[in-house]
């Protein structure tokens, strides 16, 4: 939102320099991005937060520039009874308004201005306008958008006599129906959109932008204000659909209230009759004439318990005043205040604390040491993440974080029969709640490739969400992805290592272990790419190889990427907090390399669990070293090397008794396993 420093003094006696006002609406919550010296005044570029639409105007600014300088706000004389404004009455003709439905547009006032002279606008309100960014186009147009900024309330005017003005609806388009905007393009509505229309057609998009057909030309005598206060979600979703955003939209999708659009409405009036001349015939209106004004109780004692400060009664009463608040009624134990309609943010007592805080000054809350530490019992589930996290990280695995609403395309691309849905989206991409955390890390992993990444290893614990009987359900998930080659440095030197689905295996089977894990085991299944986990003979997750499609689809060729999804919810019961004490062994151990060519669909935890079976107690250690594929295998055969410690643990082994035993483990491997023994290095 940019304002200028000599636009704010027309509401406000301001005695500090424009530097000084900047430190303190930052202060305030307002944050000021950037000061700009610009044709002898100052623009100030203020960041607004979505809750504080009354922000998105001048004198929303000023409001809060009087409450952090604690000086009056001056405002324009009629804009504090709207009363008059909210009424219709008219001279000649007779116009019908029609609201379609009250949920789209709870007001809509037209005021009929007859004789106007459409020409350039006078230099300073040009100068106004450009200064905030807003180009000038004629008299009542700037007028218009001078109002906009000044008030925060979106208006449109129309050409009286271009309309068929016996009639205006505020209703959704018909599908099909089309309408070319101001800016030139034809746009093609539909049920989701609100227009505005006469009687034969609309003439403009609700809230978003007005139609060329009925737009102020210098031709123009008679126009019709518009002023309204539509739905925002209705806004939304037609400046979404239509892929058309203005200053207009952004202030109607925060929310706008009854008492500014008349306020506004007669504002603009008054400025037409100045600057165009012309006179108010008729006024019209539809939709509510109520102004409902919500009343919150704040208990002084609150407020101090809170904070940890004591601020006297007389001190909160006008820093509430300050910001446009009302006293209704008061005594030493409660405050009743009302709710200005401006300030649909404010609910509860606890806003009315922090209104108070930020305008008395977060500085001048000394800085104290708590005299007691709160209980906080550490929330289990957060902890065990924690705990997973840990162990990844120190395997050299990097943490990503991902947004938890994704597209509606993820159902075919995993198979995922029901999500759960949104609602109100704020656009295609984010539909559903995710049911998986896969589609979101191969995201990460096209990124990373594309900033040239030549090995990733990347983690990620978060919720996902399916549902279930009809009913929407939460599980906390943990998912791996690796991609790419790793650097290894061999005695023939540095070497890259491509990485597979065992290399994933290993960091399960390492992070299981450090918790405390032990029955689990990884069980193929019939997709050759796609593996089983089981902890406890229960399935808790899976391994698998991503489809090829599916990552050509995230911009990822020719690499292999290999993936893990672990429930952490259906793991948690095993984990083991306990840490046993395993002394270092007495005597030394006597280590076997063995290599092998088997075939291809030989399993290898076959191999291990039979080679376990035959060492007996003496073989303390059975691990596969190395897996090889390449131009010395034949196809369809694979090359591993298997690492065999063998240690007593009441002498030391003989040299005969370990080659016996080896001995007995290659013939295994030979004659079971049908293995070609291709070196056998002590």
């Amino acid at each position: 939102m940019k304002v200028t420093y000599n636009w704010l003094r027309d509401f406000v006696e301001i005695k500090i320099s424009p530097q000084a006002l900047a430190e303190k609406l930052t202060m305030a919550g307002l944050e000021v991005t950037s000061l700009e010296k610009k044709d002898g005044d100052y623009v100030f570029d203020i960041e607004v937060t979505p809750n504080r639409s009354d922000c998105l105007s001048v004198i929303g600014i000023a409001r809060e520039v009087a409450a952090v300088t604690n000086k009056k706000l001056k405002l324009p004389g009629a804009s504090t009874s709207p009363r008059y404004h909210a009424t219709s009455h008219h001279r000649t003709g007779k116009l019908k308004i029609k609201i379609e439905d009250k949920k789209d547009c709870s007001l809509y006032t037209a005021k009929i201005i007859r004789g106007v002279k459409v020409r350039v606008s006078p230099e300073w309100l040009r100068k106004r306008l450009e200064l905030v960014g807003c180009r000038s186009v004629n008299n009542i147009v700037d007028i218009t958008n001078y109002i906009l900024f000044e008030w925060g309330e979106p208006l449109h005017a129309f050409d009286l006599d271009k309309l068929n003005a016996q009639q205006i609806a505020v209703r959704r388009g018909r599908n099909q129906e089309k309408i070319i905007t101001i800016d030139g393009k034809e746009r093609v509505l539909s049920a989701n959109i609100l227009v505005i229309a006469d009687k034969e057609k609309p003439v403009a998009v609700a809230g978003v932008m007005g139609g060329r057909d009925s737009e102020v030309l210098e031709s123009t005598n008679n126009i019709l204000l518009e002023a309204a206060v539509f739905n925002p979600i209705i806004v939304r979703r037609s400046r979404q659909a239509l892929g058309l955003e203005s200053e207009s939209s952004y202030r109607f999708e925060r929310g706008l209230d009854f008492e500014t659009a008349l306020h506004a409405s007669w504002a603009a009036s008054e400025l037409i009759k100045k600057l165009a001349g012309g006179y108010v015939d008729s006024v019209y209106r539809a939709g509510s004439n109520r102004i409902r004004k919500k009343i919150v109780t704040l208990n002084p004692s609150y407020f101090n318990k809170i904070l940890g400060i004591n601020i006297t009664l007389t001190k909160i009463k006008a820093l509430l005043k300050n910001l446009g608040f009302q006293i209704k009624a008061y005594s030493k134990k409660n405050i009743r205040i009302e709710i200005p309609a401006f300030r649909s943010d404010v609910t509860m007592a606890v806003d009315l604390v922090e209104e108070i805080a930020r305008i008395h000054g977060y500085r001048a809350i000394p800085q104290t040491q708590p005299l007691l530490r709160p209980r906080v019992k550490p929330c289990a589930e957060r902890v065990k993440s924690a705990r997973v996290k840990n162990i990844l990280l120190g395997l050299g695995s990097s943490e990503v974080i991902t947004y938890s609403l994704i597209n509606r395309e993820i159902l075919h691309n995993f198979c995922v029969n029901e999500a759960v849905a949104i609602q109100n989206p704020l656009n295609r991409g984010q539909e559903i709640l995710r049911p998986t955390l896969l589609a979101s890390l191969i995201k990460c992993l096209a990124y990373n490739l594309h900033q040239k990444q030549e090995y990733i290893n990347i983690f990620e614990t978060a919720k996902i969400f399916y549902r279930s009987e009809n009913k929407p359900k939460e599980e906390l998930v943990l998912g791996l992805a690796l991609c790419g080659t790793r650097p290894l440095l061999l005695e023939q030197g540095m070497v890259k290592d491509s990485v597979s689905m065992l290399h994933l295996k290993g960091i399960l089977e390492t992070l299981f272990q450090r918790l405390g894990i032990s029955n689990y085991e990884f069980i193929d299944c019939e997709d050759p790419h796609k593996v089983n986990v089981l902890c406890h003979k229960r399935q808790v997750g899976l391994i698998l190889e991503a489809n090829r499609e599916i990552l050509e689809k995230a911009g990822i060729k020719n690499k292999r990427v290999f993936l893990a999804e672990i429930n952490l919810n259906a793991l948690a019961p095993f984990f083991s907090a306990e840490k046993i004490f395993q002394p270092p062994p007495l005597y030394p151990g006597i280590t076997y390399d063995i290599s092998v060519v088997i075939k291809e669909e030989t399993g290898v935890k076959k191999i291990l669990q039979a080679v376990k079976e035959i060492g007996g107690q003496l073989l303390e250690e059975v691990k596969i070293i190395d897996y090889y594929r390449g131009k010395q295998i034949p196809r369809g055969f694979k090359g591993i090397t298997l690492s065999c410690l063998y240690r007593c643990r009441e002498r030391t082994l003989r040299q005969e008794e370990t080659a016996c035993l080896h001995s007995s483990v290659c013939k295994l491997l030979t004659e079971t396993f049908g293995a070609e023994i291709r070196g056998n290095v002590k």
